[in-house]
């Protein structure tokens, strides 16, 4: 079937967004009606115990965004001006602008094929070229679990601080374990696109019970116990809302019936793809437990038509039997039904083009991931009835 035969969908079916449940709408009442309404209240108080205890740590520390979170993450791992600091290269940005907003210099650690996170080789020649960078942030992808061990052993070989951004992985596991515990200090999200949302929202997570009262002082503006508002240093409007924690406390008891869904939808575009040349974001099936987030596809080498991009726009150049990921994304918006390209790698980002980047085969491996990926609609309240229409016309794409 050729495209043009295909009908757009009646509804638009998103990238991933917001699906509550009413519980949210009763929590923010609550904080309506005893008048807790900035950021001290019950639902803080609640839903930072409730996400501690299921992730596995000590301390949760409830916050305005995840990039706040790893901004204070940052602070907490000493990094200042001139610091090196190893980080993810592809994923969004907000995993490494802390390091910046601190004085860091960010250290580009390339992607490896099996999970399409950092690679553990690559950081390694990062510290024998670098021998002094100081803390290492690496982010699961998609929902998808890093090597989080060898990541976690090569920090330790270094005495590196491991800063772990779970942002897309709360609900996720690593060899038994769930994100968001694996480094000294950690961050999540509630941005609206995310597993669960608050609308925004994130937290940071600890076993350093020190760490986390000096992270909530300064989201309090760091304001001193004196009678009068006295202050020895900068502090930030970083705490969370007592309206906003409602939101997540009442998401919550979702999460799992959100990944659920999410994995049924990953496993139905695996199934109703898998006579393409494609395949879909992979992981380490052995150790890890996604909480596939986004469902992405990879198309294969010789099954890539022609296809340009420079800084804002993209083209392509149509082939028999052959795709790339402009065409699939066009087609599918002309169809009513949003898709995004793969992260673009920080390494190639015009503001960080002039920092360092690490890898160890001959051509990067997030460039090429970029170059020919491209994430599916992942909506978690896409019928399958939707989904069906989408995988035909990915299929329309490649006819």
């Amino acid at each position: 079937m050729f495209r043009n035969e295909i009908h757009p969908l009646e509804k638009r079916v998103w990238l991933s967004s917001p699906t509550m449940h009413g519980e949210e709408l009763a929590y923010m009442q609550q904080a309506y009606q005893t008048n807790w309404m900035s950021t001290v209240g019950a639902n803080i108080d609640c839903i930072e115990q409730e996400i501690a205890d299921f992730i596995g740590v000590r301390r949760a520390v409830g916050l305005s965004a995840g990039t706040a979170a790893l901004h204070l993450c940052m602070k907490l791992a000493g990094i200042g001006p001139g610091v090196r600091v190893a980080c993810s290269d592809m994923t969004f940005s907000a995993t490494v602008n802390p390091v910046t907003y601190e004085g860091g210099e960010p250290v580009f650690i390339d992607t490896e094929r099996d999970t399409w996170n950092m690679d553990p080789k690559s950081l390694c020649k990062a510290f024998e070229l670098y021998p002094d960078i100081r803390a290492v942030v690496v982010a699961n992808l998609y929902g998808t679990p890093a090597r989080l061990d060898e990541i976690r052993a090569v920090c330790a070989e270094h005495g590196a601080v491991l800063i772990e951004d779970a942002a897309e992985s709360l609900g996720a596991t690593y060899k038994g374990c769930q994100t968001g515990c694996f480094g000294r200090f950690n961050a999540i999200s509630f941005n609206g696109n995310k597993i669960i949302t608050g609308s925004s929202g994130g937290m940071l997570l600890t076993d350093d019970e020190q760490a986390a009262q000096q992270a909530r002082n300064w989201s309090t503006q760091a304001r001193d116990t004196a009678p009068w508002y006295q202050h020895k240093e900068i502090g930030y409007n970083y705490r969370i809302s007592n309206v906003i924690a409602g939101v997540v406390r009442g998401q919550f008891p979702h999460l799992q019936e959100h990944i659920a869904q999410k994995k049924a939808i990953y496993e139905r575009y695996r199934d109703g793809l898998s006579g393409l040349p494609v395949q879909m974001n992979p992981f380490d099936a052995a150790n890890s437990e996604p909480n596939y987030w986004l469902s992405c596809l990879l198309i294969d080498e010789d099954a890539m038509c022609g296809q340009t991009r420079d800084e804002h726009t993209a083209v392509y150049t149509p082939a028999p039997g052959k795709s790339c990921p402009t065409e699939i994304l066009e087609t599918l918006a002309k169809h009513n039904a949003e898709g995004r390209p793969i992260w673009k790698p920080m390494h190639l980002q015009p503001v960080y083009r002039d920092k360092k980047f690490v890898k160890v085969s001959e051509s990067s491996v997030g460039e090429d991931i970029f170059r020919r990926g491209l994430c599916l609609p992942s909506d978690n309240k896409m019928t399958p009835e939707e989904q069906d229409k989408i995988i035909e016309i990915v299929k329309a794409c490649f006819a």
